[in-house]
């Protein structure tokens, strides 16, 4: 269920991904009137971002929905729905659905409810989710450790986001109350597109890809489950 793609750059590596990206969406689009964008926040995918909004689409039909988000409001500097308002929601892609995770309650515990409700309204499967991996072995907001690990990663469950709080590291930083995609949301894609650069980074993809305990580096768990394609990216 994993296939690799290595790019001697990154600007290659962003055309290709574009390619996919677009082409999952009109697909979806084409299917069923609409389609969803599953996004996460981070350097890598930026150049994604910035050039899929100057793509010709019927960006009207996309609902772009966040894998995970750091339960701060949306004018926070640290913010992934004011990141991705900043790098994609702009130019063609303007006129997108931006559907975000962090409402009015006080932690991400109390906002799950109204977090999971707004999700179940997305169109499902996702068309293309996009990853990240953290040199913790994390991804979404899957942190080894962390408070509701175990339910987050837990397939049998029927929500689609999952309430954490991240044991703080260098890493985390901080803000430690996160809502994310649940192992159960990402299942619900038709592909995991997980984007990595850098000799660090591949040097721990390696690691996870060695090992099976998936408390100590949850990466694991999206590389290890049989139900959905997960396409590596990585560019030096």
């Amino acid at each position: 269920m994993v296939t690799e793609h290595l790019f001697e750059n990154r600007q290659e590596m962003i055309a290709a991904l574009q390619l996919v990206c677009v082409t999952a969406l009109n697909e979806a689009i084409d299917e069923r009137g609409e389609a969803t964008f599953m996004v996460s926040g981070g350097s890598t995918p930026e150049p994604l971002y910035q050039s899929l909004s100057k793509v010709e689409l019927d960006w009207e039909s996309v609902y772009v929905a966040l894998v995970d988000e750091r339960w701060v409001d949306a004018d926070h500097d640290k913010s992934n729905e004011a990141f991705i308002l900043k790098h994609l929601i702009q130019n063609k892609a303007a006129v997108a659905n931006l559907v975000g995770m962090k409402n009015t309650a006080e932690t991400a515990q109390e906002g799950l409810a109204d977090c999971e409700a707004a999700y179940q309204q997305l169109a499902q499967p996702f068309a293309v989710t996009i990853l990240g991996m953290g040199s913790d072995g994390h991804t979404a907001s899957f942190f080894p450790h962390a408070i509701g690990l175990e339910s987050a990663l837990n397939p049998a469950s029927a929500e689609l986001c999952a309430a954490i709080t991240a044991k703080q590291s260098d890493v985390t930083g901080v803000i430690t109350n996160r809502m994310t995609l649940s192992m159960t949301g990402l299942l619900h894609s038709r592909s995991l597109l997980l984007l990595i650069s850098g000799d660090e980074k591949l040097a721990v993809l390696r690691q996870a890809q060695a090992g099976t305990d998936v408390n100590e580096m949850p990466i694991r768990a999206v590389l290890q489950q049989q139900q959905v394609p997960v396409s590596i990216y990585w560019a030096p």
